[in-house]
């Protein structure tokens, strides 16, 4: 059983030292009211989005950063991502607006459908947010793999096949366990280690999610030519379809939820049959089951509601530990914000420890700052749920309202996400 600093107990310029004390941290350079994080031993568990952009924002900064990933590579969980203004914002800071435009397709629009009839309902027009406010849409793996050359380009320490198994915060620095025994003494450790995070059960105990009832397939499909740079939500009772195009619209990203009591568990890798998909969705519009009928193995998982967080950091006598993305708040998909609050929150984390000269007030800086943000993001994503789902006279009344509204005032469905999508949390104050 091996016990190690995350950048090597050799490399470590901080031994002995105790960042936690009042005033600058000792051996981190500080330029002006700033703090650079020079040098400063941080390591991460989880090379997903939130995981990799935060290893790669901490390598900008010249930390020197382990990132730990139980996989014995860095690929793709899932299909398709959205990523709105505000997530794009946090991916230009970190110098791959270029890659990342050149690798998605910019939405133009969202169409809210009837998913029986297949007629309109209302549209929000993208174009409304401006040139300078791009939505995308990205593939997961494609987003992985800019961010994952990113960080070894910025000289990231990356270990593969690395399973943490605990997490000891009772000492003076945060000690994690691996599966094969190691053990590694962190200095600062960041969890973004998912749904069933760790290191979110360190800082807060075992969190209780419930079975919100709900299902969702995953699943790609060759995409017709000339299919349109839009998100099309097909709305029905108790179920819903989102689809989109991906990778220069040659695929059709679909994403379907059914309402049902009996349980499901709460993974992104159990396989269905796709007649299962076809039935939930056989009253669906001819253009929504042409494409069930193309989907050959769809993933199914069950939604589960978790609460936020109570506790995202702690500082110790001689380290720290924080966490962010999913192991902070995780969010249903019905507001496809997923992504982009894990790339928001790895910006204001590392913003934070270095705006600020002593982790104590970095933390709490972080916390009060993202906490708010995203519980009201897990809270309207919640609300979507319901909208989508309607059924008889509420269904026919919240339909016939959004479509005088698009008609009559095309840019206030928009302008209600204002508050979500203009947020640009790279140029804070």
């Amino acid at each position: 059983m091996s016990v190690a600093n995350g950048s090597t107990a050799k490399s470590d310029p901080f031994a002995g030292q105790n960042p936690c004390t009042p005033g600058p941290w000792s051996g981190v350079v500080i330029d002006g009211a700033s703090m650079q994080l020079t040098g400063y031993p941080v390591t991460i568990i989880g090379a997903g989005v939130a995981g990799l952009a935060a290893a790669l924002a901490f390598a900008q900064r010249g930390a020197s950063v382990t990132l730990l990933e139980q996989a014995d590579a860095i690929r793709e969980v899932g299909a398709g991502l959205q990523i709105s203004p505000n997530g794009a914002a946090v991916l230009s800071a970190l110098g791959l607006e270029a890659a990342v435009g050149a690798a998605s397709v910019r939405a133009q629009a969202v169409n809210l459908i009837d998913g029986p009839s297949g007629d309109a309902v209302a549209r929000l027009d993208l174009a409304r947010l401006g040139p300078d406010q791009p939505y995308h849409f990205l593939h997961r793996a494609d987003l992985i793999g800019l961010l994952a050359d990113a960080v070894k380009a910025a000289g990231v320490t990356l270990r593969l096949v690395s399973r943490v198994t605990g997490i000891d915060l009772a000492g003076p620095r945060p000690v994690v366990t691996l599966s094969d025994g190691a053990r590694i003494e962190a200095r600062l450790l960041i969890g973004a280690d998912g749904l069933h995070s760790p290191t979110r059960v360190a800082l807060n105990g075992a969190a209780k999610p419930f079975f919100t009832g709900q299902v969702a397939w995953r699943a790609l499909i060759p995409a017709e030519p000339g299919i349109a740079p839009e998100v099309d939500v097909h709305m029905g009772p108790g179920r819903h379809l989102v689809s989109y195009p991906l990778r220069g619209g040659t695929l059709r990203n679909i994403v379907a939820v059914e309402e049902r009591t009996r349980w499901v568990g709460e993974s992104w890798s159990l396989h269905d049959d796709p007649i299962v998909l076809q039935l939930a969705f056989e009253g669906f519009s001819p253009r929504v089951r042409g494409w069930l009928d193309e989907v050959r193995e769809p993933l199914l998982w069950g939604l589960h509601r978790h609460p936020v967080a109570p506790v995202w950091g702690r500082v110790m006598e001689e380290g720290a530990v924080a966490i962010l993305g999913d192991a902070a708040h995780p969010t249903l998909p019905f507001l496809a914000q997923g992504a982009a609050m894990g790339l928001e929150d790895a910006w204001a984390l590392v913003d934070a420890l270095a705006r600020h000269d002593d982790l104590t007030t970095a933390l709490a800086a972080y916390t009060a700052h993202r906490k708010p943000r995203t519980t009201r993001v897990v809270a309207t994503a919640n609300r979507n749920a319901r909208a989508y789902h309607l059924s008889g006279l509420a269904r026919a009344i919240g339909h016939t309202g959004l479509g005088l509204v698009s008609r009559l005032a095309p840019g206030l469905l928009l302008s209600r996400y204002d508050w979500l999508y203009r947020h640009d949390v790279t140029r804070r104050p």
